[in-house]
């Protein structure tokens, strides 16, 4: 029985999943209250961009509370620290809430698999400051390797090793080749580009293992083309900041390791109480319910679902059609309706590998080149929240597909060039050889709502 006026749905997690719900409940007769520890959405397909200097932070996110009508939907900056289901009560950094229904959609994080000394020197991609801060590292990379004397070190700080080949491995890896070829390489003149190595992991034994094999084919041809050493049935077993160490023995002296081999549950799942599944994620009934918790519900990243004897993948369009299924569902268990069970209906697969390059697979159609290219650039501008993001956007992919050119080459980390420590300047740089000093760590970000 609800303990508010209007049966109160609390959504945790701003995303694709729980956005979908909060919209769904607009003016259905609930009190909807969403809870994020960021005020603004972030289009996750399109980190990989910022990470590689084609698009602004500012165009991939965009206010939660400019989304929707905030006098029918209240917006709480917090982080949900504990959930109680029995009291149903939230406790969150600005104190605790309750509910009469709760949607958990709090996403996913990197999952390093228990290395703790990868996860300690990996960069990963999961937020707005990773990618900033992959970009950043980028960047600053060059800027060290410009005054680099020791040949060894500059190969190591030349050498980008990316460890994941599914689609966002694949992206980021076509994006960062085309930004040190086309663009740094006309920053650095005075580099030998020969020498600059984009490696990409995979430990097994093709890409895209989501996709058909001939997709798998093209994607592996189109990267090496691009100057990208792929190596499959390549498995890393540890990692310092100055080498990645394989299972097979082979070291690759490399400064820059980027994680995209996985992800697991929000922290948040493994608080509740309940049984996890495999990557923490939380199993549901095929209303998306929990088991012992009919008043709770679980969806994108966070839920574990079999269809068809798989589990679903933690990808958007997922998320989208459970919120959607969960805002009826809601509707339905406040009339004392039986709910619906979720089918996911698969649209097809697409990743994007360089420019007029991607693959994609929809309908039945199996798309390679400039097709899929136009259709995945289609797609994620349809999905991009506003139409600022989506006109600068837009305006972005236009001047990089006419002119070749990426227009966010900035480093914006201060004294980034200095941070690791003393370095000489060396005569390849046609400088008076002097020294650098060290200034210290580069300034981190604590994101709370406190």
């Amino acid at each position: 029985m609800a303990r508010h006026q209007k049966p109160r749905v609390v959504i945790v997690g701003a995303g694709f999943g729980g956005l979908r719900v909060a919209k769904g409940l607009r003016g259905k007769g609930f009190e909807v209250v969403v809870i994020d520890q960021h005020n603004f959405h972030t289009f996750m397909p399109l980190l990989y961009q910022v990470a590689t200097a084609a698009l602004e932070p500012e165009q991939v996110v965009y206010p939660v509370r400019g989304i929707f009508d905030t006098r029918a939907i209240r917006f709480l900056l917090a982080r949900v620290e504990s959930v109680d289901l029995a009291a149903k009560t939230l406790l969150t950094t600005r104190g605790p809430i309750d509910y009469d229904y709760l949607v958990l959609a709090a996403g996913s994080v990197t999952n390093f698999f228990g290395q703790k000394d990868i996860e300690a020197v990996a960069h990963g991609l999961k937020d707005l400051w990773e990618a900033e801060t992959l970009r950043n590292h980028v960047l600053t990379a060059f800027e060290r390797a410009s005054v680099e004397p020791d040949m060894a070190k500059r190969d190591a700080l030349l050498t980008f090793t990316i460890v994941g080949g599914g689609p966002t491995g694949v992206e980021l890896a076509g994006a960062l080749s085309e930004l040190i070829y086309d663009d740094l390489a006309e920053d650095y003149p005075y580099l030998d580009f020969n020498r600059v190595k984009v490696i990409l992991l995979e430990a097994s034994s093709s890409l895209l293992a989501a996709f058909d094999s001939s997709l798998r084919e093209a994607t592996l041809r189109r990267l090496g083309q691009m100057g990208v050493d792929v190596r499959l049935n390549a498995v890393v077993a540890t990692a310092t900041p100055e080498v990645v160490g394989l299972k097979d023995g082979t070291l690759i002296p490399s400064h820059t390791l980027i994680w995209a081999a996985g992800v697991r549950a929000a922290t948040l799942a493994g608080q509740l109480g309940v049984p996890q599944a495999r990557g923490g994620r939380v199993p549901v009934l095929p209303t998306l319910q929990l088991a012992d918790a009919p008043d709770v519900f679980v969806i994108g990243d966070m839920a574990y679902f079999e269809q068809d004897g798989q589990a679903l993948p933690q990808v958007a369009p997922v998320a989208i059609q459970q919120g959607d299924l969960v805002a009826a569902n809601l509707e339905r268990l406040a009339r004392g309706e039986t709910l619906e069970r979720f089918v996911y209906k698969d649209k097809g697969s697409m990743a994007t590998i360089g420019r007029s390059a991607a693959v994609a697979q929809v309908a039945g159609l199996k798309l390679t080149g400039f097709p899929a290219w136009a259709a995945w650039l289609g797609v994620h501008l349809v999905q991009l929240i506003g139409f600022r993001n989506r006109a600068m956007v837009l305006i972005n992919w236009g001047y990089n597909y006419i002119l070749g050119k990426r227009g966010v080459r900035l480093i914006t980390t201060p004294d980034s060039a200095e941070a690791t420590g003393r370095t000489q300047v060396s005569s390849i740089t046609g400088l008076e050889q002097r020294e650098l000093p060290a200034s210290g760590r580069e300034p981190s970000l604590v994101v709370d709502a406190r």
